[in-house]
């Protein structure tokens, strides 16, 4: 990427683990195209090191390759010629190298050699142990399938576990960093791609040269040669076996199927069976599996809804993978039209909830209210649902929020119908008090505004 956004605390904990005096090893994880490289190489640029980036070729070329750059490191042409049969000698090589500043070692893709050799995870541990614990070095395990780099570098069963000084998992970027990428787009324009993109960085970059959403839809996730066309199908096959099967679970939700009955009911297979699935798109970070925010012991309860959390991937399974005929024909037309009738409602307004949820957090830490909540998210029950419910677990206040993406200003009938939802709430039914926040892409009437400014009670946002 052209430019360096976000990610600071990212990079300040990476030259804190720098800085730490005597070794460290650090696993950098997150999925494809999420930034992983990118802030590897600003973390790198005023420092001596060494990056690798290893392959799915043998463990024997991926061993060459490393000893010719190790070689190359410390312009070492005896390196350069040997015949190594051993990692370890590599790196008691580069350890040896004399040089004023810490060592430092890059391998990006760590789970490639973990995948074509089950045991490097066991050969890298010795590596660590015997040759780089004890020296002034750095070591940065990164890689980009979840699952894998979990189970060889930090779950129980790892030789490798205990070892790391520190671990990060890389995550999308936040929507308030959106304008920093697009610098000429209203607030509804960088809603509209964060929908779409869903804060991957290498999705945004495609996205920067396009006039509007619609044209970069169809240009950079549509066209069959573009970018993004079969990207799901990248994501998911290295990290699961039966993709169809995963597939099939994703595409249900994204129809609307959020209870497990539900999902069971569209897949015409028993809930039991779903388990395998739903755990692990969750441990992937796709699902996530939501209860009404004043549940006290979520982990049981019986309204839990599977949420799609990825954009992206709720993108590409509404409007592209249940049109792949008509894409597979050439038929973009037609897929657009459904996507420009649909999108807004059916997509962005519910992304919009999620942007909406995030500012409420923020005004919460810059003091909208004379509380600060501990507690927020969507509420429902059998009959009502409320975009938005944060609560002071140990006082007494609550605000309930509602969320119009709408081309009309919202007006008083929108709050009135807020207040009545509310009393659906059982939380601190009798002894409460209610505030409310009203968010509108489209601001609000002057009836609205009038009423806002009459009652304390009353925040408006957009």
């Amino acid at each position: 990427m052209k430019q360096f956004i976000d990610r600071y605390d990212e990079l300040r904990f990476l030259q804190e683990e720098y800085r730490r005096e005597g070794s460290s090893l650090v696993v950098l994880y997150g999925r494809r195209r999420v930034g992983k490289t990118t802030l590897l190489t600003e973390f790198m640029k005023d420092k001596d090191g060494i990056y690798y980036l290893a392959t799915q070729e043998a463990e024997a070329e991926n061993r060459n390759a490393f000893k010719d750059m190790a070689a190359e490191y410390m312009g070492n042409a005896l390196l350069k010629t040997a015949v190594i049969n051993e990692w370890t000698v590599i790196f008691k090589t580069l350890v040896e190298y004399p040089q004023e500043a810490k060592l430092l070692i890059v391998i990006d893709e760590f789970q490639y050699l973990g995948k074509t050799n089950p045991a490097f995870p066991s050969v890298f541990q010795k590596i660590w142990d015997t040759v780089l614990k004890d020296k002034n070095t750095m070591v940065v395990l990164c890689g980009s399938l979840i699952s894998m780099m979990e189970s060889q570098t930090l779950a129980y069963g790892s030789p490798l576990y205990g070892r790391r000084t520190g671990q990060m998992k890389l995550k999308q970027i936040d929507f308030p960093y959106y304008q920093d990428f697009f610098k000429n787009k209203s607030r509804k324009e960088l809603i509209e791609c964060y929908a779409v993109t869903g804060g991957v960085p290498k999705y945004i970059e495609q996205f920067q040269n396009d006039s509007d959403i619609y044209s970069a839809i169809q240009k950079n996730i549509l066209d069959k040669s573009s970018f993004l066309y079969e990207e799901p199908h990248f994501l998911l096959q290295n990290e699961v076996s039966e993709i169809g099967s995963y597939f099939s679970v994703i595409k249900a939700i994204a129809a609307g199927n959020q209870k497990l009955s539900k999902i069971s009911t569209a897949l015409e297979v028993k809930q039991t069976g779903l388990s395998k699935y739903l755990k692990t798109l969750i441990d992937l970070n796709i699902l996530e599996r939501q209860v009404p925010i004043t549940e006290e012991h979520p982990e049981k309860s019986k309204r839990g809804l599977y949420k799609i959390k990825d954009n992206f991937i709720s993108f590409w399974f509404k409007f592209v993978y249940p049109n792949l005929n008509f894409l597979e024909r050439d038929r973009e037309e037609i897929v657009m039209q459904k996507i420009r009738q649909n999108f807004i409602d059916n997509h962005v307004a519910y992304v919009y909830e999620e942007v909406c949820l995030s500012t409420l957090w923020q005004m919460n830490s810059e003091g909208h209210w004379s509380f600060y909540f501990n507690r927020a998210g969507r509420w429902w029950d059998n009959q009502t649902e409320i975009d938005l419910v944060a609560y002071d677990t140990k006082g007494s206040d609550i605000i309930f929020g509602e969320c119009k993406y709408h081309e009309q200003p919202v007006d008083v009938d929108v709050f009135y119908a807020l207040v009545k939802k509310a009393e659906a709430v059982a939380w601190k039914q009798n002894q409460r008090k209610n505030w409310y926040v009203l968010f509108s892409i489209n601001g609000f009437t002057e009836a609205m505004q009038v009423l806002a400014k009459e009652r304390e009670d009353i925040i408006l946002s957009r």
